[in-house]
């Protein structure tokens, strides 16, 4: 179902220049299509080009930037179909599911394209003192420059979106490196751009190895970096980075509390939602599950019994739950990582066994909290149970962490979810839901471990520009 191959975008226009990143079908395994490599040269064209487009891209009236961003939202909302299709080959994800993705994508740049036309200012009064009387500011948002994206596998339209529209709202001009497992959806959203008014080198978008990505960290003419990623892979590229502003979006192990006045029930069919969606593959799926001692026998019960009911195979069935993991490789550690839990005592409730790069919804508890499954981040269907007598020591348990992306906390009692707010160290507390909740128009990102910045339309609108101070002396 997917074409023969796909041409990579460099300025605006695609380019056949191979057919050498082969992409595979994460059910099968068989090669799905073949897609355009670039070499560095083409990475230092594409920076060349961006860095042209700085000015006319922010010579663009509001309302032309508006029309691009709604523009794609029109046209990739038309092949609506077809993206979820590629999503289910190329990610593996379930049929389902992949539309839920491109529905997100299709919001985000609805989002974008209204908030472009409301980037506002302030007046700033000035005259505090006698030594400022007759001075008068004001300030307003303006593009930070060249700006240079990479993506990961897991949300392969979407998290693309989440950086692509931002930028065009703005008037930033961007390469793109969307990750070589995933790259397709990212060229049809390149394919739809090439249809608008952009000026010339306003985008490219490169697969490529991660060897000729460098010059996306390092160059200078790059003013932001955005990725998206491996905590590893962030840090370092951070200390790559230069002067360029840094947004890192990051791993995370989220943990939910169950308080004893939950609705059992609800929290039960969330919380195998959000450990088991997109088999586990979020930074924010649930992966620790603190439960009040006096629910907890009769809720371990009752998930486990829910998760068992999940239906795994192949993604294309619409009644597919869990799909394969993104490769083998991404089963054989959770695979090690569950037999050094049970090591050391562990129990496992349900699901251990992989079948290449297919794993089972799986739970445990009694996992040692330095193993790490609890202090790692799991990137797969494999959630631990544990349980709590005082609220308080369950917050203070979420906070043992490197991580801090987003917790969920399942209580009724206002006090104590003003308090989880206080408290936990996180980026966001999602009260009465799972931590893997989350709306395209929200803050979202990470504290400690798992980042740097926002994002968000508008908040990853604010970290594409910078403010511009004009200071009027009217003696």
């Amino acid at each position: 179902m997917l074409a023969k191959a796909y041409p990579y975008y460099l300025a605006n226009r695609p380019r056949a220049a191979n057919s050498d990143l082969e992409v595979r079908d994460k059910h099968t395994g068989e090669v799905a299509t073949r897609v355009a490599l670039a070499d560095s040269e083409m990475l230092q064209q594409a920076i060349a080009a961006a860095a042209a487009a700085r000015e006319p891209l922010q010579r663009m009236a509001a309302y032309e930037r508006q029309a691009v961003l709604q523009h794609c939202a029109r046209r990739l909302g038309e092949r609506r179909e077809e993206l979820a299709r590629v999503l289910c080959v190329e990610a593996g994800k379930p049929i389902r599911d992949a539309r839920g993705e491109v529905g997100r994508m299709l919001d985000t740049f609805r989002i974008a394209a209204e908030e472009s036309v409301r980037i506002y200012g302030e007046v700033l009064p000035l005259d505090t003192s006698s030594r400022t009387r007759g001075y008068t500011g004001m300030w307003k948002r303006v593009p930070v420059g060249p700006c240079a994206f990479i993506t990961p596998f897991n949300f392969p339209l979407n998290l693309v979106a989440h950086k692509i529209a931002p930028a065009l709202a703005v008037g930033c001009s961007f390469v793109l490196k969307p990750a070589s497992l995933t790259p397709v959806g990212a060229l049809l959203m390149g394919e739809v751009l090439a249809e608008t008014s952009l000026p010339e080198g306003a985008f490219s978008i490169l697969p490529c190895h991660a060897e000729n990505a460098r010059p996306l960290v390092e160059d200078p003419r790059l003013k932001l970096l955005s990725f998206t990623g491996s905590p590893e892979v962030g840090w370092e590229l951070k200390s790559r980075a230069g002067r360029k502003k840094v947004v890192l979006e990051l791993g995370g192990n989220a943990a939910v509390v169950v308080e004893r006045d939950a609705d059992l029930d609800d929290a039960v069919s969330r919380i195998v939602f959000g450990a088991f969606y997109q088999s586990g593959q979020s930074c924010i799926s649930v992966q620790r599950i603190l439960v009040h001692e006096s629910l907890y026998e009769r809720f371990r019960e009752q998930l486990v019994a829910a998760t068992r009911q999940l239906k795994a195979g192949d993604p294309g069935d619409e009644e597919t739950f869990l799909g394969p993991l993104i490769n083998a490789e991404a089963g054989r550690r959770l695979e090690a990582w569950i037999a050094s839990a049970t090591a050391r005592g562990a129990k496992v409730l349900c699901g251990g066994r992989r079948k290449g790069a297919a794993m089972e919804a799986t739970l445990l508890e009694d996992v040692p909290k330095d193993e790490p499954l609890c202090a790692k981040e799991a990137f797969g269907p494999v959630a631990v149970l544990s349980k709590f007598v005082d609220f308080d020591a369950a917050l203070r348990e979420v906070n043992e962490s490197a991580y801090g992306l987003q917790a969920g906390i399942f209580t009724r009692d206002l006090y104590r979810a003003q308090r989880a707010w206080d408290r936990l160290e996180v980026g966001g507390v999602i009260v009465g839901d799972v931590p893997s909740w989350r709306s395209d128009a929200m803050p979202y990102g990470g504290v400690k471990g798992s980042g740097l910045g926002r994002e968000g339309v508008r908040f990853a609108m604010e970290e594409m520009t910078e403010i511009r101070l004009l200071v009027i002396r009217n003696p």
